[in-house]
């Protein structure tokens, strides 16, 4: 199956078809850099992430772009709020930005310009805008006429003059027509300033993304993604003045992410219902926060609630698990490639297909527009067949064709699941993270804990098992689940 994405310029699924041949230009909105991400945020990155990484894992040469709006109202309205520079405010913030993409395993885009880095190339747009009398200038102002760009709307399904007999009552006196929107600002005093043709002033948001987008992937590229919120009027002005000033189409495909809701209610900074993502990792481990993202299709909206977030964690435990027992139960050194099929489909026909099968009808999940929500159904059929083939053997190491079985399922399990930012850890590694975050939010004193896993065991040694038992259900009061193993007990935090 060819890769098919919803199309929203056409409103339907469309084959996709890059502009050069095994090659795919990408361009993701970033974020204005004045406070700290919200769970909103998350879903656009990392739904943006997977595409990337399944993009690459498909053989194509991806350039992804993600920007940032390092100068914007509210950028200069925190700096003057706190005495500073519109500078310190943007660094601070892209540096959190990284912290928190790092947490959640997100990858570097190929580039990552920032608005200010390219207000020769926006002015430049503008420029070319004014030159065809698309552009005037109000004031100390500059905007685009939405009334001579024929086919404005044609994103967001909206017409002109729909929008027309909408529109509020003016507010700009300089503007010839309400839906004009500003191409450049002149400077307010105290304001940080560049010098234009129109003087001196900042770019309007819109103008941004044309112009990196047109910079570093051409002036039509394959895939511009965002937001749904940002279908208008952001995406409808960056498609009006691009191809106003250059004449060709500007962007092939447009992707955009649903929204995040609380209560029914999408989740924003301005409606006050969001929370951060270093909120959430509190309290949920990154992987899990994916996990929960990617259950639904990106298209759809996503209900917010602390269960669905305890139940991606949990869901994600149990991949976690099934690895941790093939990596324990299963020779260190192992070669199941060299095991003949026969062998392999004699421990288990059924397991053995899956695992065969399981790379086309992954791909085939993801090639129609990217379902992950289908994907992980896969990986977790796939998780649960190799959980009961491991069962079988109770707590007994396995060899031969049944541990290379076993560990082809869980390869194919970390292989598919990378794609979607999942299993990138060892299990232990996991665990460990779990049990670190809980200790921290329960308060539980790790001392007094091996403390009594250490008189637990001497119990046990002395047979004493009545005293054993009474210290394990003092354990588990505390929150703490124990397991013991032919390497000593272990201990995680339920």
């Amino acid at each position: 199956m060819s890769l098919v994405v919803y199309n929203t310029l056409t409103k339907k699924k469309e084959p996709f078809v890059p502009l050069e041949a095994g090659v795919v230009k990408l361009y993701v909105c970033g974020v204005t850099v004045y406070d700290l991400c919200h769970v909103g945020h998350a879903r656009s990155a990392i739904v943006f992430d997977v595409i990337y990484r399944y993009l690459k894992s498909r053989g194509y040469r991806v350039t992804y772009v993600r920007n940032f709006t390092d100068i914007d109202d509210k950028i200069i309205k925190r700096a003057q709020e706190e005495g500073t520079d519109y500078r310190t405010i943007a660094d601070r913030y892209i540096a959190a930005f990284y912290e928190d993409m790092d947490a959640l395993d997100v990858l570097r885009p190929d580039l990552e310009p920032l608005a200010t880095e390219n207000i020769p190339q926006m002015i430049d747009i503008i420029r070319r805008l004014e030159e065809k009398g698309i552009a005037y200038k109000a004031g100390t102002d500059v905007y685009f006429a939405v009334e001579k760009f024929p086919e404005y709307g044609k994103l967001s399904g909206r017409s002109l003059d729909d929008m027309m007999a909408g529109a509020r009552v003016e507010v700009d006196v300089n503007k010839r027509n309400p839906l004009d929107f500003v191409l450049w600002k002149g400077s307010k005093p105290g304001e940080p300033a560049w010098d234009s043709p129109w003087g001196p002033g900042r770019p309007g948001w819109h103008i941004e993304c044309s112009a990196m987008g047109s910079r570093f992937l051409g002036r039509t590229f394959d895939i511009h993604g965002g937001g749904k919120d940002l279908i208008f009027p952001h995406h409808e002005n960056e498609i009006a003045q691009s191809e106003a000033a250059f004449g060709v189409p500007f962007v092939r495909y447009w992707l955009h992410n649903g929204f995040v809701n609380i209560n029914n209610e999408k989740m924003s900074k301005s409606l006050g219902n969001f929370f951060t993502i270093r909120d959430i990792l509190k309290v949920v481990h990154p992987e899990a926060l994916r996990l929960f993202v990617l259950s639904k299709h990106y298209r759809n909206p996503v209900d917010f609630s602390d269960e669905a977030l305890a139940e991606a964690e949990r869901a994600l435990e149990r991949l976690y698990a099934t690895l941790e027992v093939t990596l324990a139960r299963t020779p260190q050194e192992i070669e199941g490639e060299k095991v003949a099929e026969k062998a392999l489909m004699g421990q288990d026909k059924e397991l053995f297909q899956k695992i065969v099968d399981f790379p086309d009808a992954f791909g085939e999940a993801m090639d129609n527009d990217f379902n992950t929500a289908q994907a992980l159904a896969l990986l977790f059929e796939l998780q649960r067949s190799t959980q009961r083939f491991l069962d079988t053997f109770g707590r007994k190491s396995l060899k031969g064709p049944a541990a290379a079985l076993a560990r082809k399922a869980t390869t194919c399990l970390q292989d598919h699941g990378r794609i979607l930012g999942l299993l990138t850890r060892a299990p232990e590694r996991f665990f460990d993270e779990i049990k670190k975050r809980k200790i921290a939010q329960k308060g539980i004193a790790v001392a007094e804990v091996e403390a009594l896993i250490a008189q637990r065991n001497k119990a046990r040694q002395e047979k004493n098992f009545q005293e054993a038992d009474r210290l394990r259900d003092r354990l588990a009061d505390m929150g703490v689940q124990l397991e013991d193993t032919p390497q000593g007990t272990r201990w995680r935090v339920r």
